[in-house]
């Protein structure tokens, strides 16, 4: 008992270590199942073709849209299933066998150093570049995975090494064979590159300038480290999608001959080291676009989104690339609180005045039906009871002097929290982000030294004498009196200061060209959106009933209680305080 036969074929020390490291990510039955349904019974071994057509993201009839898609990066999608078996399959006598499928997987989606995993990633895409014709100025000095990256990048070859990125992030989720790729806008992101790592000659004004003509050379090692400190994410889009690939191939239940149908799984569940992934069917016939028109106004865009995702590796980034990459059909359940400023033109005296009417009445509904809030009072009522973490942006504009002129520049700038909010006179909470999310992104992590996360104070009920008032209303970062950001009271002024006064989230400009004074900006749009999943907003929905049903309960008055007015203590109390000194007559 217990002793092989001789008869038992004995397993290899190459397949052993190979799937060990496989078992590690737990990833080795996905593997089995996926192989056995890949695999040409004849040989046991996987044809080049047949994972080329996996691991291909242009299907028939798909195709790439956006504002502003190259046709370099059309070019580099259809090149991409090729490069990636290129890059990571390594073929034997008659196609893939077993050990060197697994061995493949791991050299793509086993736990290694963020350094190895951006390694990896930019040689898929100079692959991918060479293989499309479009010139990239990077050179490895070794064939090593941590060796030293030379060269440098140009502003279009950042959008395109990102927009390749998104597409990666978007197959991973989207894998059925209809609905054309939605490209969003990234520039953001390109402008955070070459703000952070490139040298501009002469004026360069962020919010109006053509990434795609700029020829700024920017550094290899500088674009390094500018992923590892704002987007360490990153390198997880190509991971996750060749994980997906072969995930979708193992649920497949189609024949193993008819490679050109994509399998439509109605729920799949897999996970790759930390990520935990859920794919949902779509009820759009496109599932890559957010077509919804609430959605298309949204301060938090595609764009936006997936790069605040890709900051961090946690619960909360995968709810928030999870509602705004798979369909964007529920996104709106996230939206805890709106409010958008209203510029009413000003009535003429004596012009004729009913078009002028008729803007504010239609304005002056519009804000009504969609309810809209203009104070700190209005924003706690929708965002009291919400149990889970909240991204809050802010949209402002401020006055830039230029030549004895004034221009107007708007920006957009966030707060990620990962507690609820509550009505303090101090700071509180555990954990926090700050971002400037426009026109340049950039991400702000807590650096450790102070816990002031948030500040959120509403004005004391009751008149009470306060020596020493403490300001009421929303702030992030900083301490009393000296917020790093600062939402007033009535939500109609933001201040942003320097990172001097800040000891809790990282240094740097949260606004582009950002001095050491306070920088005043005038609120056009708030929203708040919550992605602690449905448990927060079933928990926040039991808050409200029962406050609900408390107030009820207070408002109501036992008449039996009440004798004649006129006879109470309380009018007599009420009359002594407003008129102590009155002379009385005591009835006999």
């Amino acid at each position: 008992m217990g002793a092989s036969t001789s008869s038992e074929p004995r397993v290899s020390e190459e397949q052993n270590e190979a799937e060990s490291v496989a078992a590690s990510t737990g990833a080795l039955p996905m593997l089995e199942k996926a192989f056995s349904k890949l695999a040409n019974p004849q040989t046991n071994a996987v044809s080049l073709e047949n994972l080329q057509q996996r691991f291909n993201l242009a299907g028939e009839g798909r195709s790439c849209s956006g504002s502003n898609v190259p046709d370099s990066l059309t070019v580099m999608l259809d090149h991409l299933g090729s490069t990636l078996v290129d890059q990571f399959f390594v073929p034997d006598k008659g196609g893939i066998n077993w050990v060197a499928f697994v061995k493949s997987y791991n050299k793509c989606c086993s736990r290694v150093s963020p350094s190895v995993s951006l390694n990896m990633l930019l040689r898929v895409f100079v692959a991918i570049s060479e293989s499309a014709n479009v010139p990239i100025h990077l050179e490895f000095e070794s064939g090593d995975t941590d060796c030293k990256i030379n060269g440098h990048l140009f502003p279009r070859d950042v959008f395109l090494l990102l927009a390749l990125c998104w597409a990666l992030s978007w197959g991973s989720r989207n894998l059925k064979g209809e609905g054309n790729l939605s490209l969003p806008d990234l520039n953001h992101l390109v402008l955070s590159v070459i703000t952070s790592c490139g040298q501009v000659e002469g004026a360069f004004d962020v919010w109006d300038c053509d990434i795609s003509i700029l020829e700024v050379q920017l550094p290899a090692g500088k674009f390094v480290t500018w992923v590892m400190s704002t987007l360490p994410c990153l390198p997880d889009c190509l991971r996750l999608y060749f994980n997906a690939r072969l995930q979708i191939a193992a649920n497949d239940g189609s024949e193993k001959n008819m490679l050109h149908m994509v399998p439509r799984c109605c729920k799949i569940n897999y996970s790759l080291a930390e990520w935990q992934v859920e794919l949902a069917p779509s009820n759009s016939s496109s599932p890559g676009d957010i077509s919804s028109i609430a959605a298309h106004h949204h301060l938090l865009t595609q764009g936006r989104a997936w790069a605040i995702s890709i900051t961090n590796k946690s619960r909360v980034s995968e709810e928030i690339s999870g509602a705004f990459i798979s369909n964007g059909s529920g996104i709106g359940d996230n939206l805890v609180y709106r409010f958008a400023s209203l510029t009413l033109n000003p009535i003429p005296r004596f012009a004729d005045r009913t078009p002028n009417i008729l803007n504010f009445v239609g304005r002056l509904t519009c804000l009504l039906e969609t309810e809209m809030s203009i104070d700190i009072q209005l924003f706690w009522s929708h965002v009291e009871g919400y149990k889970g973490p909240l991204l809050i942006l802010i949209s402002a504009s401020s006055e830039e002097p230029r030549e004895g002129n004034s221009v107007d520049r708007k920006w957009v700038i966030g707060a990620l929290t990962h507690q609820a909010f509550e009505t303090k006179d101090i700071f509180y909470g555990n954990s926090g982000w700050l971002y400037s999310v426009g026109p340049v992104f950039h991400v702000f992590p807590p650096i450790g030294k102070e816990k002031n996360f948030v500040y959120s104070h509403l004005r004391p009920t009751g008149k009470v004498y306060q020596p020493h008032p403490k300001p009421v209303g929303l702030a992030f970062g900083g301490t009393p009196g000296n917020e790093r950001i600062f939402v007033d009271e009535d939500f109609a002024k933001v201040t942003v200061r320097h990172h001097s006064v800040d000891k809790t989230y990282r240094s740097g400009s949260l606004l582009p060209d950002q001095g050491f004074l306070p920088v005043e900006g005038i609120i056009s749009e708030i929203e708040v959106w919550g992605f602690g999943g449905k448990e927060a907003k079933e928990v926040q929905n039991s808050y409200k009933k029962r406050e609900e049903l408390f107030t009820e309960q207070r408002r109501k008055v036992d008449l039996k209680n009440f004798s004649n007015w006129e006879d109470s203590p309380e009018k007599m109390m009420m009359d002594m305080m407003s008129d102590p000194n009155a002379v009385r007559r005591e009835d006999r």
